[in-house]
């Protein structure tokens, strides 16, 4: 069964094109590992300093892998101070 997770980032006022950026450089390497299906970044259009990352995985482990990966570790460094929040929803599809 495949794992979807839906991340929400809530950036600093100040850090918006900082965390955009990191946000953008992860999409094209997380694309490419073998285990991603969708992964997806959208700017919310009533909150300004919100992205949300729509990420489809084969599996648990695809995802766990994912996380282990350079380019996620440089993107959690790079937003770490600059947020205010992240969430993150692992789903599973019902239908």
């Amino acid at each position: 069964m495949t794992l979807i997770i839906v991340a929400t980032i809530d950036a600093q006022a100040q850090h918006i094109d900082a965390v955009r950026a990191a946000l953008e450089s992860v999409v094209a390497p997380s694309r490419a590992e073998s285990a991603c299906l969708r992964y997806e970044l959208h700017l919310d259009n009533k909150i300004p300093t919100r992205f949300i990352m729509l990420e489809e995985w084969t599996d648990k482990a695809g995802h766990t892998a994912h996380e282990a990966t350079p380019h996620f570790k440089t993107l959690v460094a790079a937003v770490g101070d600059k947020v205010v929040k992240i969430d993150i929803a692992e789903l599973s599809k019902l239908k």
